[in-house]
């Protein structure tokens, strides 16, 4: 995730876990505040002024606690998770990828799927999958060392990619938002992108849509779990949120469709509004 960011960015995220330090924070949960651990500048998911859709996630999250939602930002990368939930400086990441061991995973609360970008109006408006000789023609836009980056290659699409990096400080860089001009001026034909950081960028765009991914049945698989991150220590808070997360998965949902998030159920298979 929380991109494409923290989908494969805070696997890698934490240089040191088996400190004196790390050993100690089974406690350090605050029971008068909801404190998320967050990217400042990782829009559309986190912003510091409160317009991502995990902001409003939190906001949502920290009504259905009763208690007052309160920030520690940090970029995304090395040392995100030492310095945010390790050190106690907070106790939940909103948006994390299923499966690593950096943290401990709540249950899963969406699933999303990358998907292609190109213009509405464009001859790929109806390209839904990377097999589609007609991608063979253009320049492709795609993150590198991401998984479509391997579905691309094989499809024998290496020459025509476009790579941009994926551990930038995005309060400085824009990876993601250079990608998306390059479709839009026609300086590339498409660009194959982690749907919660392209589906909200380009919901209301005029000139350019958002296609999942859905039929691509090669591995590695293209739509991937996004859980709460939280202390291995802290079963309880883990059970907290599982519990929250099931009673208001109705509400999540909601969110995530009004913000431009392309969901998928377990087996990869579109959820519609």
């Amino acid at each position: 995730m929380t991109a494409l960011g923290r989908l494969a960015g805070l696997v890698l995220a934490v240089g040191v876990l088996s400190t004196p330090a790390a050993a100690q924070v089974a406690d350090l949960r605050s029971t008068t505040q909801f404190r998320v651990c967050a990217d400042p500048a990782n829009a559309p998911m986190s912003s510091r002024d409160g317009s991502g859709f995990e902001n409003k996630l939190a906001e949502f999250f920290g009504q259905q606690l009763g208690l007052p939602v309160t920030y520690f930002w940090f970029p995304s990368g090395m040392g995100f998770v030492q310095r945010t939930l390790r050190e106690g400086n907070c106790d939940v990441v909103i948006g994390y990828a299923q499966g690593d061991e950096l943290v401990q995973n709540t249950n899963h609360y969406y699933t999303s799927v990358y998907g292609i970008v190109t213009r509405r109006d464009g001859p790929l408006a109806k390209v839904d999958r990377l097999s589609d000789p007609a991608l063979k023609e253009v320049g492709i836009g795609v993150v590198a060392g991401t998984p479509p980056a391997t579905h691309l290659a094989r499809a024998g699409l290496a020459p025509n990619m476009r790579g941009a990096d994926l551990f930038v400080d995005r309060r400085v860089e824009d990876p993601m938002g250079d990608l998306l001009e390059d479709v839009r001026s026609g300086a590339t034909g498409a660009a194959v992108l982690w749907g919660p950081l392209a589906g909200p960028r380009v919901k209301d765009d005029p000139d350019l849509q958002f296609t999942p991914l859905l039929h691509e049945e090669a591995s590695p698989r293209l739509f991937f779990r996004i859980t709460m991150g939280v202390r291995p220590e802290e079963q309880e808070w883990k059970r907290e949120l599982n519990s929250l997360i099931r009673r208001n998965q109705d509400g999540i949902n909601q969110i995530l469709h009004d913000a431009g998030v392309p969901l998928v159920d377990d087996y990869g298979k579109e959820v519609l509004p």
